[in-house]
């Protein structure tokens, strides 16, 4: 079974039936649409749902910490065409949030707490957001780049 990464044309073609809140980004073949967040719903909607597109798995939600903002990274797979696509939505550092997709993917469920937990990024909407890897607890979070360990010894 061959898998295809969604070259930049097509994504071009997607993010202008979206409308000018979506940018390509990235070169072929390692190409992904930028979201501004008040559009990330409906374009992950219309990927999943569209007759033409049919990304019904998440396979993958992780974030990056950057100087500025967070990046939250969406890997989408389409069993019927066998494409890869991969979208990307940024939050300001300084309110960590960014609205949940459980609704579309209910997998994603897990993602978003693992992605809260260890970055502290919240997901608005979310039927059960809290703390899956670390005890509730637990003060910080540990893949922030600020975040100090505390010596046992």
């Amino acid at each position: 079974m061959s898998r295809q990464i969604m070259k930049r044309a097509e994504l071009e073609s997607l993010a202008a039936a979206t409308g000018p809140d979506v940018e390509i980004i990235g070169e072929d073949p390692y190409c992904a649409m930028l979201v501004e967040q008040k559009v990330l719903l409906t374009l992950l909607r219309r990927i999943k749902d569209g007759e033409e597109y049919r990304f019904d798995l998440l396979s993958n939600l992780t974030a990056v910490e950057y100087p500025e903002y967070f990046e939250v990274v969406y890997h989408l797979y389409s069993r019927a065409l066998r494409k890869l696509a991969t979208v990307k939505t940024r939050s300001a550092k300084e309110k960590a949030e960014v609205v949940s997709v459980t609704g579309i993917w209910p997998g994603a469920d897990f993602q978003e707490r693992e992605v809260y937990d260890l970055l502290g990024i919240s997901f608005t909407g979310h039927p059960n957001l809290r703390r899956i890897l670390l005890p509730e607890d637990f003060n910080g979070h540990p893949l922030r780049k600020e975040f100090k360990a505390v010596s046992r010894g």
